[in-house]
Formats: structure tokens, sequence, C-alpha cells
């Protein structure tokens, strides 16, 4: 459990999968140099983007990466970023990453297998979204915005925008070329990101991967996870629920509802079908132990489970936590020693609400502070605009040509699916329906994985090739692939992931463990997705956007 827990909150940091990248092979073109590394340490007055290259390195290759130039410096006033440019195998592809968390640092890009035919084919690049995060960690530091607005603009929505005009800049110098196609993959910070790329930017990229997307980011950060911490917190400071009580509640969990989708296999396909009540492990009157929750644990359970409500009961967020996800609280809802015993929900909601939240010069707020009401919910809206990625209209990025993958996994412990389930829904209605709004954007939900492809049963997604595949080849994806490995990195579980609503059904044969034996199918009653919530009126509204 603890494992995993550090996995998801890593993620947060990185928020890029890491990938090998094998030999270049015959079949595809690739572009050689034009100029030397070296030669690309200068200043590039690149509109609305100037930039500075302060190294550029040729790197030696290795087993798993190619040789290539290491291109690090800043676009104007401070947004860092690393390009990665392979000298013998770049075959025309740009790949940008987002970041987790309140960004904060460079996390170097890795090279990624996009399939056609061969992995280091790729230009990468990462931004730290132009500040620079405190230890001990980087990713939940909000001071740097207290009185900082051009730093505060940089992480709304300049940064992926700039680092995208720089890096085809400098792509364009090395090999003579701008880049044939360009992706944008991110998931969290970098799925909000992603999405807002689309929304704001609509001819960055061909090709955008949104993972578990923090689009409803004023909400998500301000209410959300100051629910999340208040939950669990009793009136002496101290955790309600407890790291030992997670083992006996998850059992519970999948005892009640592991059986719904036909299959006993350790996840639950649809946690909107399940109906436990974690009442049915209370304690005996004056018992407290591991396989039981107090009648106190029983609430906070209850809580966590549900989502935000105001003074009249209202909803100030689509979701809560599903059923299923337990496992993955440690360390997120409750404190976990290795991250400075303080849950990250705590320590990004309070930061966020005392240096982030609000107009610079007006009052803030903290996590002891907030009350769950519609007019602390609608203080948050001036400035959380500024960073939503909630727009459904994507009209010239579709125009464009663009291909959208959204993903998100059902037992993800950070942002609730059901936010993404709604904002896909509402978009569909606002593109011509599902079956149009498909051929351009397609959401793939994954059962029992945490927050950014990490987790229990299934511990990596990735749709990246299914991408590429799209934008380049016209193929559009109609089934992706989870990967379950053991700490030694051995397979031990495949299954397939279908085009929403579409879900993945044993055949009957085989092993349960194995892709090849699922079928897809139509759930059994039309989901009603969207929500009616505080947030209603955000989805019409777009933030700034830089030149």
């Amino acid at each position: 459990m603890r494992r995993l827990s550090m996995l998801g909150v890593a993620a947060l940091i990185t928020a890029g999968s890491i990938l090998t990248a094998p030999a270049a092979t015959a079949g595809e073109p690739t572009f050689r140099p034009v100029r030397t590394c070296g030669d690309l340490v200068r200043t590039y007055d690149v509109p609305g983007a100037v930039t500075h290259v302060k190294t550029a390195t040729v790197v030696p290759a290795t087993a798993t990466e190619p040789e290539h130039c290491d291109v690090r410096g800043h676009v104007e006033p401070a947004v860092r970023f690393q390009l990665r440019l392979p000298t013998k195998t770049y075959a025309g592809r740009y790949l940008q990453f987002g970041c987790g968390g309140f960004c904060g640092a460079v996390s170097t890009p890795p090279f990624a297998d996009c399939g056609l035919p061969h992995g280091g084919d790729v230009a990468v690049a990462a931004t730290d979204d132009g500040h620079v995060g405190k230890t001990p960690l980087v990713f939940d530091d909000g001071k740097w915005a207290e009185n900082n607005q051009a730093a505060r603009d940089d992480f709304a929505f300049r940064a992926p925008h700039v680092v995208s005009k720089a890096s085809k800049r400098l792509i364009t110098t090395f090999y003579g070329a701008p880049p044939r196609q360009s992706y944008f993959s991110g998931c969290s910070d970098g799925g909000r990101e992603a999405l807002l790329l689309a929304q704001r930017y609509p001819h960055d990229f061909d090709g955008i991967i949104a993972g578990a997307p923090a689009g409803y980011w004023g909400p998500l950060i301000g209410v959300y996870q100051t629910w999340l911490a208040k939950a669990n917190t009793g009136a002496d400071g101290k955790p309600i629920l407890t790291a030992d009580k997670l083992p006996a509640l998850h059992a519970a969990a999948l005892s009640s509802c592991d059986r719904a989708d036909g299959l006993t296999d350790g996840a639950i396909d649809d946690p909107r079908t399940c109906r436990f009540d974690p009442a049915t492990i209370a304690c005996p009157p004056g018992a407290d132990n591991a396989g039981c929750l107090t009648a106190a644990q029983v609430e906070a359970t209850k809580k966590i489970y549900a989502p935000p409500t105001d003074e009249r009961g209202r909803k100030l967020y689509p979701g809560g936590q599903t059923v299923g996800s337990e496992l993955s609280w440690y360390g997120w809802t409750l404190p976990a020693p290795e991250f400075g015993g303080v849950p990250a929900a705590f320590a990004l909601a309070d930061n966020y609400l005392k240096h982030m939240a609000y107009p610079i010069g007006t009052p803030h707020s903290s996590v002891e502070k907030f009350a769950f009401t519609t007019r602390n919910f609608n203080r948050l809206t001036p400035e959380g605009l500024r960073s939503d990625a909630m727009s459904t209209d994507l009209r010239e990025f579709r125009r464009s040509g663009g291909k959208l993958v959204i993903w998100h996994g059902w037992a993800d412990q950070a942002i609730p699916a059901a936010g993404t389930l709604d904002y896909y829904q509402r978009l569909t209605r606002a593109n011509g329906g599902l079956a149009a709004t498909q051929s351009w954007a397609r959401l793939f939900m994954v059962p029992g994985l945490y927050h950014c492809a990490t987790g229990d049963k299934l511990t990596e997604y990735d749709p990246l090739k299914e991408l590429v595949s799209w934008v380049e080849r016209g193929t559009a994806p109609d089934r992706t692939l989870a990967t379950g490995r053991d700490a030694d990195g051995k397979v031990f579980r495949t299954r397939p992931v279908f085009p929403y609503p579409l879900q993945a059904k044993y055949d009957g044969t085989g092993s349960v463990d194995d892709a090849a034996n699922f079928v897809p199918v139509p759930p059994s009653r039309p989901s009603q997705d969207v929500v009616d919530w505080a947030g209603n009126d955000l989805y019409g509204k777009a933030g700034p956007v830089a030149p």
C-alpha cells in the first residue's frame, strides 16, 4: 500500500510515462541535424516567447536512449525548459510533456516509443511552468505565487504554449525544418494543461493526451482537496480514519461490489454500480481494531466517498472518492510519514488557499478557515478561471484536424473520475453528440487505476501509440491496453480499455489476467454523466491566452 501511494504522488511531479527507446529501424525516414548542438546556444526572438538557450550538450547513446542534444534554457520571464533532440533517429515528431501538482521543477522528458516504427524518433520537452518550487515536496509549494502575477500567468496558461513555440523554433533551427507532427501528453495538472491547449491554443498540437485532467482547477484544489483534508480530521487535529483500517475497508468494498461486473478479479469496473455502506464493518460497541471501523471512522469514510456540498446541500464538486480506491488514500487523504506526515490533499489545498486562490492583494484563506458555502465557492472563481480548462468549445481544434484522447482511472484518489465524465458528456453534447465527437475526441476509463497510472491490479496506462496512429494514419483508437506489473517489473495482468462508454467483458475463456480474453460491450444502461453542481456556469467561460 505504501509503495503504491508513493508512486501516485511521484506521478504528480513527473506526469509522464517512462518508456524505453529501441534502436532505430528501417522503414521511416530520419532527419539529421543541419547545425551542431552547440550552435543552439543563443537568444531567439520568438514572438511572445523570447527564448534564451543557456546550454546545449551532446549526450551519448545508452541502452535505452538515443544520442541526443540536451538543450536547456528559459522563455522570458522565467519559464525554464529542457528539450532533447535526437541526433541520428529523429523522424519529425515533437512530444511535449505536462507537469503535475503546482509544478516548480523541470523533470527530464523521457524518450517515447511512438510505434511508427521506432522509439527515439521524437524530440521531447518539458517545463517547470515558470517558477521554482521549494523543497521538501516541490509539487505542493505555492508561495512563489503570493505576489508574482507573471509567475501566476505562466503557471495558469502561458508556459505550455510558449515552450511549444520555443521548442519548434529550436527544432527548425537544428534540423532545418519544423516538426511534421506535434504531440502533448500530461496527467493531473498536465492533463489540465492538455485540455487548456486544445481549448485556448488549438493550433499548437496535432494530438493531445489529457490524463486524469485537473481541468476544474479552482473547485478541485480550493474546495475538493480541502474537503478531503477536513473530512478526515478530528476535533483534536488528528486523522480519524487511519492507515491500518484501509485493508479491511478495501476488502469489504470489494466483497460488496467486485462481482457486479460478473467477474471477481479484485477490481470494480464501474464504481457507479456499487452501493457499499462502510457501516457494514462497524466495530462492536467499545471495540476498535484493524478489522473494523469506529462510528467516527464510518462517518469520515462516508464523507470521503461523497462530494463536497454547501450549506444547502448543493454539490461544490461533481464527485467524490470511488468505492475501490481505498488503498490509494494513504499519502493523499491519510498522512504518510514518508511525505512529512501531511496528506497531499491538505498540502495542496492549504498552499493554494493561502497563496494562489485569490487575486493578489485580496484576503486569502486556508484549510482551517475555509467553510463550504456558495459564497466561498464563488470567491474562488475569478482566479480559478485563469487556470480552469472547462470550455466545451473545441471547434477550432477539431477543424484544424486535432485529435484528443482523454483518460482517467476509476480509482483515482486525487481527482474524482466523475468530473472527467461530466466534462466529456458536456463536450459531446456541444459537438454534435457522441458519434460525432468520437471522430476526434475519445475518452477511456480504466478500471481500478489510481492517479496518473499507478495502482494495485493495473499499474500502467499510456495511449501514446494509439494517438500517433490516429493522427498519422487516421486509425481511431478502438482498443487501448492497461498493464499491471509487480515490484520486479513482471507483467501479471493486461486488460483492454475501450472508448467510453464501452466496457470490457470477459469472454469466458482463458485467464482473466489476459487482455485477449475480453470483448467490448455497451453498458447495461445508458449513464447520465452530467452533474448538477455549483460550477454549472463555468463551462462557457474561457480564461486568458498568451500571444
